[in-house]
């Protein structure tokens, strides 16, 4: 099957619209093989009147491959604003807020090769909301977020898989804080942003060699909360989030080794809907993906190339909208689970390919 992938460039260094073609392995039916020649012919017009139709001048695109699947649900309780992190190729969530509004403590794995959930032992600190999570090596590390009375937090706390116990390590040296973004590069966690009563743009590293935090170059754009971030490379990318009531259409990289932040090309109008805040986002072989959280249309998939600094979608998740959800990839697969739409939250499960083409 022939995809037409429109991929755009910012205002700020524009470029023509390019088109790129994949073939499809997947074996379709006659069926669709006549919707498919109806595609391709659509998506002629399309290309011969780029600028005046609709469809063709912005973010929406022909291409339809980027599948998800629902999984296993959490054995858990449904909620949002977990945290979470992976280590070895098994993820592990925990914390957040139940539809009850009771915040939490429980902790569980899940393994895609058995498509199964294990409950761990309970996070070592207080229940909380809103905090972060990440993995160096084979621990992985939560902490700050807000408690049952809404204070904002700074400690921190290190989980040994192998003994499947909790540690309390050196608090956060930032101030305490919600709705911040956390990574690992260069076997150091890194946790920025987020929110102590202002809006943040500070950068904090830990080093559990020393178990020592140290403040590094502070994010590049405007200050925020409700940020994403993956790495691929080493180098982290991080952008979105909400400062002062506007989403954010910044977009840096930053470089562990160098402590540096690149600039790279911002949002333009017709990427409008990738600017959002409290979304999702995980890397998967050398690409970066973004959806849900507040935006509109905030179910498209976005998906971001380093080697070219371009954007394109990705079809959209399946699912339902939400916000405060968790996002992490597992070998060729990113996940999506749990989150809040309005007073609803969810346990459900996802997972996406980006090779496969999505059933409409």
């Amino acid at each position: 099957m022939i995809h037409l992938s429109f991929r755009f460039r910012s205002a700020k260094n524009p470029q023509p619209t390019t088109v790129s073609s994949e073939t499809s392995l997947i074996p379709v039916s006659a069926h669709k093989k006549n919707q498919q020649r109806i595609n391709w012919a659509l998506g002629l017009v399309c290309l011969g009147w780029s600028g005046f139709l609709i469809g063709c001048n912005n973010s929406s695109t022909v291409s339809t491959l980027g599948d998800w699947t629902v999984k296993s649900a959490l054995d858990g309780v449904a909620r949002s604003g977990a945290s979470s992190f992976v280590i070895n190729n098994i993820a592990y969530l925990g914390t957040g807020i139940d539809t009850r509004s009771q915040l939490l403590q429980d902790f569980w794995s899940y393994d895609p090769a058995r498509n199964a959930w294990s409950q761990k032992a309970n996070f070592g600190g207080v229940a909380r909301n809103l905090g972060v999570g990440f993995s160096v090596g084979a621990k992985g590390y939560i902490g700050t977020g807000s408690d049952v009375n809404g204070d904002r937090l700074k400690d921190f706390w290190e989980y040994d898989v192998a003994t499947n116990a909790w540690k309390k390590i050196a608090d956060f040296a930032g101030s305490a804080r919600t709705s911040a973004v956390a990574f690992s590069a260069n076997n150091k966690g890194y946790v920025g942003t987020g929110n102590d009563g202002n809006y943040l743009k500070d950068f904090w590293a830990y080093n559990p060699a020393t178990n020592s935090w140290a403040q590094t170059s502070g994010y590049g754009g405007a200050k925020r909360e409700g940020a994403v971030a993956f790495v691929i490379d080493n180098k982290a990318y991080v952008g979105t989030g909400n400062s002062s009531g506007t989403t954010q259409r910044d977009w840096f990289m930053y470089d562990a080794a160098a402590d540096t932040w690149t600039q790279k090309l911002d949002f333009t109008t017709d990427q409008s809907t990738i600017a959002r805040s409290y979304g999702v986002a995980f890397a998967i072989n050398g690409k970066g993906y973004i959806t849900l959280g507040n935006g509109s249309n905030s179910q498209v998939v976005w998906q971001y190339d380093p080697a070219t600094d371009t954007w394109a979608t990705m079809g959209t998740f399946e699912g339902a909208t939400r916000t405060f959800a968790v996002g992490f990839a597992i070998g060729n697969k990113g996940y999506v689970t749990t989150g809040s739409s309005g007073g609803a939250r969810y346990d459900d499960l996802w997972d996406f390919d980006p090779t496969i083409e999505q059933s409409i």
